[in-house]
Formats: C-alpha cells, structure tokens, sequence
C-alpha cells in the first residue's frame, strides 16, 4: 500500500518561497504556501536588477563597511544610510554587523556565497528550459564599471582579485576594452571588471513563469494570509496559526523575506535581520540599448536591460518596514546614471514611478538556511539581502534536501539560523 505524501506548510510566497515549493513538490511533498498579500503582489523580486551572479562573492558585511557605514549614516543620499533610531533590534544587529565586517569572515563567506550562486545560476538555466525561457534568462555576463581609476584599481585589487581566486573568472579592463564589449553606448569610465559568468533575467516575467511550474504540480495557495503565531507541541510545531486559521503540517518553512521575524514570534528565537529597502527606475524604450547589465560601481547603481526596458536601480536603506519614497535616494541614482552613461538627461526619468521593496539583510551577509534547533521540523529559507533571485532555486533544492534527509548540495554549516544564538 502506498503511503500518503508528507506535507509541507511554505510560509511566504515570494521568490523563495516559491521556489522552495517547487523543489519539494517536484520530490514528491504536498505543499501548501501561505502568503500575508494578495495574488500578484509585487514581490520584492519584482522591482530587483534580475542579476543571476556568481561574481557576487564578497558579503555585505565586509572589512571596511563599519567606517563607511558610520560615515553614510550621515546623509539619506548615501548609498547605504541607516536611519538612527532607538530600536534594540537594530542596536544588535549593528552590534553583529560590526562584528562580522572582518577579513576572516570574508575568507569564510566567499566560498559559500559563491557556491550558492553558481548552483543558482546552474538551476535557473534548467529552469529557463523548463519554462520556453519565459523569464528571458540572458548570459552575457556582467560589467562592473568604474568612473575613477582609483576606483579601477580598487576593484581589481579586491573583488576581482577574490573572484579569480575563487574560480569565478572577473577580466580587468580598460576603457576601450569596455566599450567593445557594449558599443552601443557612450561610457564616461576609467574602466571596468567584467563577470563572463553572470547573467540576467526579467524578473516580472519570473514569478509569473515560477507561479506556473508550481501550479502545475498540484501545490495549493493560501492567499491574503498572514501568520499570527504557533501552536507549539513536545518541541515540535503543530501548526501555524494565520488570519485564516490553523494549518497543519509534517513540516514548515519560513520564507517570509524580511518579515521572517515576526512570523517567529512566540517561538522564543533570535533572528537577527533588518529591512534594506532598495528603490528602482524602469524606463520604456530607452534612447540607449544596452545588452550586457552594468553596476556603476562609485555609485552602487544597478543597470539591466530587460526587453523593451533598462531598469536602474540601488541604494540600501535601513529604516524599518516605513512605506515612504525618500526623493533623494532617487536623485541618487538618476545623478548615478547621468554621470557613467551621460547620454541619458533627466527627462528620461521623469514621471517614471519608482519602485521599492525589502530586502531581508542578515548580520553577516550570509542567508539562513537550515533547521531550528528549538523546532527539528521548522527550515529557514530567509535573509538573502541582495542576492535573492540569484539564490532562489539553490535555496528551494536545499530546502527540499533537508526535508528528504538528504546531503544538501551547498555546506550549510555557515547558515544555520541558530548561529546568533
């Protein structure tokens, strides 16, 4: 007689959540995902750059972000502002922050975060095969300008330096060497480190692909349903109690991007975690057609192009779950791609809506994923900062591999979500 699949409660339908439902359906589980929004919500996936990138190797707390975050805090046009306020969420995760901003930390983080991104980067390319390439994946790589040449040599020494090291291959190149590379536009750069191995997708054309695969293996949606606590049985979850009720399950995952730790409370954990908003311009038939996606870099601004459109954006602003566009962060990035693509004016940007959204940004750069201690049968599946579509499908496969008993694919050790304590 043929047992009954084991069930699965995903908690978040964003683009790690569903892609954690998709790798455990595909292995066979009964998956159900609960979701706080309505049916096609932007995610925050939905306004990113769509970067697939493995040259993505250094975390965010980095050697060096301690100083420079104490100076950016200064000014709200700063790439990475953290707006001061008496919180003693933030005053810990600060505490954390500054503690991990070490180069041994960094030694530590940059083999795991580029397996993770390499093992992404590999399954969204199945993924692409699976869909007709519905999300128009694109492998052109990934240029990394630079307007000064202090700032040239200051990537190459670094980033590119540790990603060659690493196996990723980063190329150091001149100006002209760029311009071949996309001569479609007018550059005012000293040069730039290119990423062969990176890529880029359309991510509003994504979730939809994502939503479609899931659908079609029977995974069921609990939609405008937010969780409001646990019921909590011989250290074990029982089932998650929501605005819709209770749900039971053999297992669940917390795939609530940055809200993940208010749906942890009652459980008496820690999970250390701050909102990063992060903002995006989507210009319409640009004047400039580019083909490769671009990170200008002095700026901390990202460029993609996806189809008709060139999408700009950056900018990290710690302040909590606040639902408000601060105007200069987006003069910021206008001022960003006026100064390294000088064809553009602004009135290419104007009436242009921005976008925001959260990005989830751990202590250390690093996502958690793994078991609870506290609760075997709860997995962390949260906390990717930046680099959520990127580790999305890596996220759902190790996902699944925990849940069948499986060796998961990534070494986990370094993203256990009880590494805090």
């Amino acid at each position: 007689m043929k047992s009954s699949p084991k069930s699965v409660v995903v908690c978040g339908a964003g683009i790690v959540g569903l892609s954690c439902a998709y790798y455990l359906a595909r292995d066979g589980w009964d998956v159900t995902v609960i979701e706080r929004n309505l049916e096609g919500a932007d995610s925050c996936a939905q306004g990113s750059a769509g970067y697939v990138s493995p040259s993505h190797v250094i975390p965010v707390a980095a050697p060096g972000m301690v100083w420079k975050g104490l100076k950016w805090m200064m000014s709200s046009r700063s790439p990475f502002y953290i707006k001061p306020r008496l919180d003693a969420d933030l005053l810990r995760w600060g505490w954390l922050f500054a503690k991990s901003c070490t180069p041994a930390h960094t030694e530590r983080a940059a083999p795991v975060l580029r397996d993770l991104c390499l093992e992404g980067r590999r399954l969204f390319v199945e993924l692409a095969g699976e869909t007709g390439n519905a999300f128009e994946l694109r492998q052109e790589g990934l240029l990394n300008l630079c307007r000064t040449q202090e700032g040239l040599d200051h990537e190459a020494h670094g980033l590119a330096a540790i990603a060659n090291r690493l196996g990723v291959e980063a190329r150091v190149l001149d100006a002209k060497e760029t311009a071949a590379l996309e001569p479609g536009a007018k550059l005012d750069i000293a040069g730039s480190v290119y990423f062969p191995v990176d890529a880029h997708l359309t991510p509003r054309k994504l979730m939809p692909a994502l939503l479609g695969l899931v659908r079609a293996r029977s995974v069921q949606f609990k939609w405008n349903t937010a969780v409001t606590g646990w019921r909590v049985e011989n250290g074990r979850i029982a089932a998650v109690r929501t605005s819709a009720g209770e749900f039971a399950a053999d297992d669940y995952v917390l795939a609530g991007g940055s809200w993940a730790p208010e749906m942890t409370a009652g459980l008496r954990m820690r999970l250390p975690m701050q909102a990063g908003k992060g903002y995006s311009l989507t210009l319409d038939n640009p004047r400039v057609r580019l083909t490769k996606p671009m990170i200008l870099t002095e700026r901390r601004v990202a460029v993609t192009p996806m189809g008709d459109q060139l999408r700009f954006g950056g900018t990290m602003e710690i302040a909590g779950h606040r639902d408000h566009v601060r105007p200069e962060r987006i003069e910021q990035i206008i001022a960003g791609a006026r100064d390294f693509l000088p064809e553009f004016t602004a009135a290419d940007f104007a009436g242009i809506k921005p976008w925001f959204g959260y990005r989830p940004v751990t202590p250390d750069g690093l996502p958690y994923i793994g078991r609870f201690g506290a609760h075997a049968n709860l997995i962390a599946a949260c906390g990717h900062a930046m680099l959520g579509v990127t580790m999305a499908p890596i996220t759902g496969l190790l996902v699944s591999e925990i849940l069948g008993g499986k060796k998961p694919s990534v070494p986990l050790e370094l993203l256990s979500p009880d590494r805090f304590g």
